[in-house]
């Protein structure tokens, strides 16, 4: 009881950071290793367990699906979905190891874009226009991303995109949660057609994250552009951090 109650709450609150911000596999991840699933599996399980949370999100933010960066959603998706096919096969044949060591970077360098959005993607918008094969090669990229791991994926969108377009993190939230449930999607059949789910503590996690999916994408939709900034940026600071010393802490496998 103790562990589907852990379960639970750790789903209502992954799938609310899904729908709000982004960054949900930092609760839910660390959930499923806790109550005894194997890292490799657990990174699988969490992608399952929150892909219907994902969906929930995208169905409640479907009126207001724009443009990536100026560029129209279709081959937006087509190649995301392509990147997370790429990552999904890549992490059920490699360790993780490795990328443990590389992630904290990666989410270091997406929180101060996130900071400096703003400011740097003006600058950069002024002196550079990012055309269809660029914004394209930085969906592919994220899909890999998103398919081999998945955590933060959706802030790490968002971090691209504040440099390529003006739209703030509000409004970008329809286009993130369709590129994530893309991508996650094709990761979702390649984990359950190898067999590294976990099915009982998937499902728990995976309702949990279906109500709090839905839930944080209501909020979303009417809490302020600045205090959604805000709290994407404190998500994203405090998963950097988390994910440094897991990596390089003195409990660091």
């Amino acid at each position: 009881m103790n562990d589907t109650a852990l379960l639970a709450g750790a789903g209502l609150l992954a799938g609310a950071m899904n729908a709000i911000a982004g960054g949900g596999s930092f609760v839910s991840l660390p959930a499923l290793v806790a109550v005894g699933v194997p890292s490799v599996s657990a990174n699988a399980s969490s992608t399952v367990a929150l892909y219907p949370g994902g969906a929930a999100s995208f169905w409640v933010y479907r009126d207001g699906l724009k443009k990536v960066a100026g560029i129209p959603v279709l081959p937006s998706f087509i190649t995301t979905v392509g990147g997370g096919l790429v990552g999904a096969l890549l992490l059920l044949s490699t360790s993780n190891f490795a990328f443990d060591r590389i992630l904290p970077w990666l989410l270091l360098v997406a929180t101060i874009v996130l900071v400096l959005g703003p400011r740097l993607g003006a600058f950069l918008r002024q002196r550079f226009h990012a055309g269809l094969w660029t914004v394209l090669a930085i969906q592919f990229a994220l899909g890999i991303y998103g398919g081999y791991f998945g955590g933060a994926v959706g802030l790490m969108m968002m971090a691209a995109w504040s440099l390529l377009d003006t739209a703030d993190v509000k409004q970008m939230a329809p286009a993130r949660t369709l590129m994530v449930t893309g991508a996650n999607t094709i990761a979702v059949l390649c984990f359950s057609a190898a067999g590294a789910v976990w099915w009982w503590q998937t499902a728990t996690l995976g309702v949990g994250a279906l109500v709090g999916g839905y839930v944080g994408a209501w909020l979303g939709k009417r809490l302020p552009a600045k205090l959604v900034r805000a709290g994407t940026i404190l998500i994203a600071s405090a998963m950097t951090l988390a994910f440094f010393i897991r990596a390089y802490g003195p409990h660091a496998g």
